[in-house]
């Protein structure tokens, strides 16, 4: 196992960020809400290969991306297992910052996104991309990265960034890495872990009906299928790849994002045409 720099000090964290920076140390940056899997790994492992000296992991539940009726309190958290899984796969710094510490008294300066933002998870989850722009910019101006690794199964998270790196002149590269997927097609989340089995079961048929959409297919079917295994749909939406704008047709350039409840759980995934 690798020997691991642990930052609970934003103030630490950016000075030894710098430091590096100065000494010519590419830096990568890998945000997370911790309770770490596989999803997270190959993030690490992308900046492994992207060539890092240096890779950040920030380990942060953020309370502000949260709304009041959702899941902060019990969202699961494991800092020891996060540790020792971020060393393991060879992440040079992680940072534990607590939210009094990453939002001092009278914090009053948010980062708003306003177009990528507005449908999908954003209409659904008013203020979450707010509270997912701040903690990042945040992150941004305290890790000093050249790149930052974000994953695609937070398609829309990861376009509001990008948005957001070229309209505030942020000196770095966004990387999406893909979909991590359990062996049987599941989508990897931190979430999976309030799953029952029969839960994880119903929820496999996500992962079947966006695997078999054809282009030309009816988002209705995918509906349909969903609801009839079980899952209450929050929405199944098609949408441009690139701008988020609506489209009627399954075809190259689209992307079909789908959120479902299962049981008490939200689930998203996505397949990008």
């Amino acid at each position: 196992m690798n020997s691991v720099k642990v930052f609970k000090d934003p103030a630490k964290l950016q000075k030894w960020c710098r430091e590096r920076k100065l000494a010519g140390a590419k830096i990568a940056l890998v945000p997370t809400m911790g309770a770490l899997h596989d999803g997270h790994m190959s993030l690490i492992r992308a900046a492994k290969k992207r060539g890092a000296d240096e890779i950040v992991v920030s380990v942060f539940v953020n309370p502000v991306q949260f709304g009041p009726n959702e899941d902060y309190e019990k969202y699961p958290r494991d800092e020891k297992s996060d540790l020792a899984k971020c060393a393991a796969e060879g992440a040079t710094a992680v940072f534990f910052p607590t939210p009094a510490n990453m939002y001092l008294d009278r914090h009053s300066v948010y980062v708003n996104e306003e177009d990528l933002s507005k449908g999908l998870c954003g209409a659904r989850r008013p203020g979450h991309f707010r509270g997912v722009c701040t903690v990042v910019a945040k992150l941004f101006n305290l890790a000093h990265p050249d790149f930052a690794v974000f994953g695609q199964k937070d398609y829309q998270q990861a376009q509001v960034i990008r948005r957001m790196v070229r309209d505030l002149n942020f000196d770095l590269k966004v990387v999406v890495a893909p979909i991590v997927r359990e062996a049987d097609g599941l989508a990897r989340s931190s979430r999976n872990a309030y799953l029952s089995p029969e839960e994880h079961g119903k929820a496999l048929a996500i992962s079947r009906g966006l695997k078999a959409l054809k282009p030309g297919a009816r988002l209705s079917s995918l509906a349909r299928s969903l609801e009839k295994a079980g899952l209450k749909v929050d929405y199944v939406e098609c949408v441009d790849a690139e701008t988020l704008e609506p489209r009627r047709k399954i075809e190259k350039g689209v992307c079909v994002l789908v959120a479902v409840y299962c049981g008490k759980t939200r689930l998203i995934d996505n397949r990008v045409f």
